[in-house]
């Protein structure tokens, strides 16, 4: 007898809006659950989506079946839809791609059309009637199945799509459709076993003896261990089972993400102040949703919060998820939430390999692991219910999103603790404007850490006048002597000094000795940057190389003048003025290979190094004890930056940068060199003041009606044709223009600005303009994208331009 069909609600990996409906075959329907990957026939393709439930019958009449369930268990759980959803509707993108964003790399499948050559085209090519095109194609299917942007690319020239299908008429070749995608997989390995305890193993070889013994030693073994033992063993082993002595069998394994064995530490006593702020977080548990914003000083002791935090919740049997905002971060709060919790914790971050980031999801999903520790897409982890979030530097731009989908991690968290009625805990010495200001409206409880662990002193600030040396030639113009002076005596006392600069390379401005012409990139409106020790200019946007030899391409001069300074530049200067030191460099030129990082962070806590020259990830929640000198080269790079935010950032990275000097037993000392000494945000990092800072930025932000205190919507539009990205942002921004006018509350709520050129008019040879839309309340802004995209699609689908949406952005450039 026949049952009704079931009807499933799917989310469809593209860029579709709405979710669809499919009907579900009953010989699948025993396969359907919310959180699997089914492939789902769209038009003409076979797509991949995601079940998100159950649904009701559709009133149309016909309902396209599923095509096949992909997955033996769900890949998140049904708790997360509502979390997705919200994701989708706030930033304004798909919910299939916020899905596919969540999900490990690997995953997603597609289908592509591919052309055969059949046994009549084969015979074919006997004809001489073929034209030269036809029997380029169809002698270039002889030797394999191709796609047809393929057989375009091998025959370089263009084949229209008639063509195929006359040749696919005449019988000469056919389509068919093929899966690609799905890499990451369960890892499968052999192992083998003993199948009884009295193996007569003096019937064997000397070798079968010695596998005898192993198994009886070890009772399971993997047969990539055992061949160490006994290199024969793969080919052995089989004769071994078809005596019935041994079992062979494949076992699922996970791939180790983890470095070396970690040894168990001792837990330190919490000061006064860090039992106050666990009481507090502990006494919140379980009891439903709240946020907690934890400031002060650096070097105070958050990290020890945030272990014992997790200690309680675990207790409770409660899962954990800690964000740090990079990489570079994760090595070091891995290593101490692994001394205090074992193995019961999974990673999460773009550094894994494909297989590795899968096999830490599946941990998730089986509760093997109740601890993730991850950047930012590991706000995703699937957990099926959480008890606290934690976000260590709250404050990091990182955690923003910059490509596809443009969330912001760190407001997700807060928005997941919601979803999940649990504890979100946001922590950071020089925390955003936005999270204190939601302090200020009391919709953030504070916590505070105003003292350093063990009594210790803050780091002594003095700050250099760099316009004293701006006639001074040479690197001596940027090593000051305080800076020179305190490197000298820091060595003297075997202490490592950490050199700070926020920007990478040799030279970062050369230029035409003949004619000033800058060194430009051909791809962007930007100079080329020196890389000596690549012998090379670069783009830091789009990756375009020079050779350093290159002449001037406006007047073919070879007069260079190398203009600007970089960490590479800095590097090369301390090993002159310091020969007898060992100098290391942290930036992203060094920092690029797996595990380079490591090394590094390994060599200084060794004391291998004594000066560290370093972009803005040395400044970023690192424990070095032994560095008691901090030198800020120029501290004003950011600060003259088009963006609201600029102050804010400039006085972040100094303080956060300072923060490192001193966390060890003997005090530390800040040099911090600038053009800018009276400026408020250089005032209050030499202060270690946040709240001076606030004050400051607040009213101003507040007169210029800036977030807090409003809301934005960032256009971006961008196109290759410099008239055809114009002509585009133009009209988007007449569209903006008549919606506005033609309701009240946008008129009341909202400002437009723009359509204008962005600041970087062209990168990677896309013209760039945009529009930001600032508005009082959030609704009616949202409202209003809602509203320009969905009547206007033509928006988002042009050949020519790409429209992108990013709400509440971060980067203006």
């Amino acid at each position: 007898m026949a049952t009704n069909p079931t009807y499933i609600d799917v989310a469809i990996a593209l860029k579709v809006y709405h979710t669809l409906t499919y009907s579900v075959p009953e010989n699948l329907s025993h396969f359907v659950s919310s959180g699997k990957r089914v492939l789902v026939p769209l038009g003409q393709r076979s797509v991949m989506g995601y079940i998100l439930g159950v649904c009701e019958r559709p009133n149309k009449r016909e309902t396209k079946h599923i095509l096949d369930v992909l997955d033996e268990n769900p890949l998140f759980h049904s708790s997360m839809i509502p979390f997705f959803k919200w994701i989708s509707d706030y930033y304004i993108y798909p919910l299939g791609e916020v899905i596919k964003c969540a999900l490990p790399g690997g995953l997603s499948l597609s289908d592509h059309m591919t052309i055969v050559l059949t046994k009549e085209g084969e015979d074919a090519l006997c004809k001489e009637f073929l034209t030269p095109l036809e029997r380029e194609i169809l002698s270039r299917l002889k030797l394999g199945t191709l796609r047809v942007n393929q057989l375009r690319k091998i025959l370089n020239t263009n084949i229209p799509a008639a063509l195929i299908q006359t040749l696919e008429n005449r019988g000469w070749l056919i389509k068919k459709k093929e899966l690609k995608g799905g890499k990451a997989k369960q890892r499968l390995e052999r192992y083998v076993a003993l199948r009884r305890s009295d193996v007569p193993a003096d019937s064997y070889t000397l070798a079968g003896k010695k596998i005898i013994r192993v198994l009886e030693a070890e009772g399971e073994i993997s047969v990539k261990n055992l061949k160490k033992v006994v290199p024969s063993a793969p080919r052995i082993i089989k004769s071994l089972e078809d005596a019935g002595d041994i079992a062979i069998y494949e076992k699922r394994i996970y791939r180790d993400p983890f470095g070396e064995p970690i040894q168990v530490e001792p837990v330190p006593v919490l000061t006064e102040e860090q039992k106050n702020v666990v009481e507090s977080t502990v006494f919140a548990l379980g009891k439903g949703f709240s946020t907690f914003l934890l400031t002060g000083v650096t070097g105070s002791g958050k990290t020890e919060v945030y272990l014992h935090l997790a200690a309680e919740a675990i207790k409770l049997e409660y899962p954990v998820l800690v964000l740090v905002p990079e990489i570079a971060l994760m090595a070091q709060m891995e290593r101490r939430f692994r001394a205090r919790f074992g193995e019961c914790i999974a990673v999460l971050h773009s550094g894994l390999s494909t297989g590795e980031r899968f096999d830490q999801w599946m941990r998730i999903i089986r509760k093997e692991a109740i601890i993730a520790i991850g950047a930012r897409s590991a706000i995703f982890a699937p957990f099926e219910s959480i008890g606290v979030i934690i976000v260590d530097e709250e404050h990091d731009t990182s955690y923003k999103q910059d490509g596809h989908l443009h969330y912001n991690a760190r407001d997700l968290a807060v928005v997941r603790a919601k979803h999940h009625n649990c504890v979100a805990l946001l922590g950071s010495a020089t925390p955003s404007i936005q999270s204190y200001h939601n302090v200020i409206a009391k919709k953030f409880t504070e916590l505070t850490l105003q003292n350093r662990v063990e009594a210790r002193p803050l780091p002594e600030i003095t700050v250099v006048d760099l316009c004293q040396t701006r006639d001074i030639r040479g690197i001596r113009r940027f090593i000051s002597t305080e800076l020179y002076e305190g490197i000298r005596k820091t060595l003297d006392h075997k202490e490592q000094v950490l050199l700070f600069l926020n920007r990478r390379g040799f030279a970062s401005f050369s230029v035409c000795g003949a004619c000033g012409e800058p060194i430009r990139c051909k791809n962007c409106d930007i100079s080329l940057t020196l890389h000596q020790r690549a012998n090379a200019y670069k783009c830091h946007y789009c990756g375009f190389t020079r050779a350093s030899t290159s002449d001037c391409s406006a007047c073919g001069s070879s007069r260079i003048k190398l203009l600007g300074i970089g960490t590479e530049k800095i590097e090369i200067a301390v090993k002159t003025l310091f020969p007898e030191a060992s100098v290391a460099r942290m930036d992203r030129d060094t920092t690029t290979r797996k595990g380079s990082i490591l090394k590094i962070l390994k060599d200084l806590k060794n004391q291998s190094i004594d000066i560290l020259v370093g972009t803005q990830i040395v400044a970023k929640g690192h424990d070095f004890p032994n560095i008691t000198l901090v030198g800020i080269i120029c501290a004003d790079l950011s600060l003259n930056f088009p963006d609201f935010r600029a102050g804010e950032r400039t006085f972040q990275i100094l303080a956060q940068v300072a923060g490192r000097a001193g966390r060890g037993p003997r005090p530390g000392k800040v040099i911090l060199q600038t053009y800018n000494p009276e400026h408020f945000s250089i005032l209050s990092a030499k202060d270690q003041d946040f709240r001076a800072f606030y004050n400051g930025e607040i009213n101003y932000r507040k007169a210029l009606n800036y977030p807090p205190f409003s809301r934005m919507i960032q256009i971006k539009i961008t196109g290759r044709d410099k008239q055809k990205a114009e002509q585009h942002a133009q009209v988007l921004g007449d569209l903006c223009d008549v919606l506005k006018k033609s309701n009240r509350s946008y008129l009341t709520f909202m400002e437009i600005l723009g359509p204008i050129e962005a600041p970087l008019s062209r990168i990677a040879k896309q013209y760039r303009w945009q529009i930001i839309l600032k508005g009082l309340r959030v609704k009616p802004l949202h409202r209003f994208v809602h509203q320009l995209i969905f009547e206007n699609p033509s928006i988002l689908n042009n050949r020519n331009v790409k429209v992108v949406i990013d709400v509440d952005p971060l980067f203006m450039m």
